[in-house]
């Protein structure tokens, strides 16, 4: 909700919102650096990863700040497309990490699904489809 409510504050000269998206990030950086400080103060703690570890941090980065630029262009609009209300647009994104993580550990990481699991991420898509029907029309 908070980067709607940043997306909404942009100016209507500003072309972008990657400013608000490198503010984020940095936001996040002092909250794990802060966090990091509280456990080296406490001691007893080791924080030495293995490399893979890191590879794969690294990517999961990767993954959240496109999640982040793309959530900025939804509840700003972009390409001549209109925002998209946060309604539709959060249910949207997070119902899909849902279904999308329900098909990565199942492909990727040798989940197996169940019926139920497959109907429930079937019937995810299809509240999000009924989500979409119904953002063009007033309550």
């Amino acid at each position: 909700l908070m980067v709607k409510i940043s997306s909404q504050h942009a100016p209507e000269v500003a072309t972008t919102t990657v400013m608000a998206t490198i503010t984020l990030q940095l936001a996040a950086l002092v909250v794990s650096l802060g966090f990091a400080g509280s456990l080296f103060a406490r001691g007893g703690h080791v924080f030495e990863l293995t490399p893979p570890a890191y590879l794969w941090a690294i990517g999961a980065g990767l993954c959240i700040g496109a999640a982040e630029v793309a959530y900025f262009y939804l509840f700003r609009g972009a390409v001549g497309r209109p925002s998209m209300s946060a309604s539709v647009a959060i249910p949207a994104v997070v119902a899909g990490t849902v279904v999308l993580s329900l098909l990565c550990s199942s492909l990727f990481l040798n989940g197996r699904l169940n019926a139920v699991q497959l109907g429930g991420g079937l019937l995810i898509l299809l509240g999000v489809g009924v989500l979409f029907a119904g953002s063009s029309t007033d309550l």
